[in-house]
């Protein structure tokens, strides 16, 4: 999805300019975002992601009571397969998960981020809404986050999910303190980055999250990376693609 059209959807215009001084608008920022985009679309060339390694399984944190918050450090004994919700270990799941690799492959090697997630949105093998975490860096975490009204009250993921209102918190601290809703993984997080991922049509077919251990973080190009991705993501994206077959199963 090209720039413009993301950021005339993603909801957080009047963020980004104050992060950035209102220079979100302005033609070097623009720049910066193409120029990601420019690269992460080399990236994921389907010649690019023909051999590229995926991960169907991962390691997840038990939940704690009534499934609101995890407990970190604590890892459930059996690890989580994304080949149940993705109907199967297909070629159009390894391709859907190839290019989630190398996406977050590129974000982590561009961003100071101490973790990141992509989230797809779609039923779980209990036919509920949810986001399921495709690929990502850091910590361990939960694997799906339910699109309910009731979990995003304490879930940004979730929030942005439902609402495809992007948020950016550059104060984790501040944030809880003024009465926001947050799901703690990890402790040590300061900011967050959460943006909603659109199809053509723009309607949300997932999400993006990026989190780091210090406070201001998202500015100048690490605020253009994200918003990058999150563009990339978006429209005629194999995100899409699949998300409309899963709909119609």
């Amino acid at each position: 999805m090209q720039f413009e059209t993301y950021w005339d959807r993603c909801g957080v215009a009047a963020q980004f300019e104050a992060l950035t001084d209102g220079a979100t608008g302005s033609a070097a920022f623009a720049a910066q975002v193409r120029r990601h985009q420019a690269a992460l679309a080399e990236r994921t060339q389907p010649q690019a992601l023909a051999d590229l390694p995926v991960t169907w399984q991962f390691q997840v944190p038990e939940l704690g009571e009534g499934g609101a918050c995890s407990l970190f450090g604590q890892l459930a004994a059996e690890p989580y397969d994304l080949s149940r919700i993705l109907g199967g270990r297909t070629p159009q799941s390894q391709a859907l998960l190839a290019t989630a690799t190398a996406v977050t492959a590129y974000y982590q090697q561009h961003s100071r981020s101490h973790w990141f997630g992509i989230y797809q949105a779609r039923p779980n093998t209990a036919g509920e809404p949810v986001l399921v975490k495709l690929a990502y860096f850091g910590a361990e975490s939960r694997a799906e986050f339910p699109l309910t009204e009731a979990f995003a009250q304490g879930s940004n993921n979730s929030a942005v999910g439902l609402s495809g209102q992007g948020r950016i918190i550059n104060d984790v601290a501040a944030f809880v303190a003024e009465g926001g809703g947050y799901y703690t993984c990890d402790p040590k997080v300061k900011a967050e980055a959460c943006l909603p991922l659109f199809n053509a049509a723009g309607e949300v077919i997932g999400i993006l999250d990026s989190e780091a251990f210090d406070t201001g973080f998202f500015h100048g190009d690490e605020l253009a990376l994200v918003v990058a991705v999150a563009a990339h993501l978006s429209g005629d994206s194999v995100l899409a693609m699949t998300k409309a077959a899963a709909a119609t199963v």
